[in-house]
């Protein structure tokens, strides 16, 4: 009788390769833990394996390309990807506010236009008042 000889496709030489070494500890960090029967080994493979995959994340949002603008200035992430009251924060930042002398002239400028629009409301009723009161021959 000849032997028969079972060979996984996993095992071959080319699929150990490609395998990354993130992927090959995390694999024997969890048969490590599943074989054991300590509490101890299992939280510290389960920790093993956490810190593993941490890693692998935060190397994956560093590949992220930086947007950049011609000058080769980071593009700042628009306000709906920050938030809405850090996107307030920083608009409101960016404010050039005026200076006291500026501020008082603008109000009075202002009080004034409201005075000039009330004025001329105000005439214009007495004039639309006499008008109708001469058509429909009131007082």
């Amino acid at each position: 009788m000849a032997n028969i000889t079972r060979i996984k496709a996993s095992d071959s030489k080319a699929d150990k390769a490609e395998k990354s070494d993130a992927e090959e500890v995390t694999r024997k960090v969890r048969v490590k833990a599943k074989n054991s029967d300590n509490k101890k080994v299992k939280d510290e493979a389960k920790a093993k394996i956490k810190a593993i995959e941490k890693k692998e994340k935060d190397a994956e949002k560093s590949k992220k390309k930086v947007k950049t603008d011609k000058n080769g200035k980071k593009i700042r992430k628009s306000d709906e990807e920050v938030g809405y009251f850090r996107g307030a924060v920083r608009e409101l930042r960016q404010v050039r506010w005026p200076d006291r002398k500026t501020t008082w002239k603008l109000t009075f400028t202002v009080i004034g236009y409201v005075i000039l629009i009330a004025v001329t409301i105000m005439l214009l009723d007495a004039l639309f008042t006499f008008i109708f009161n001469k058509l429909l021959g009131g007082n």
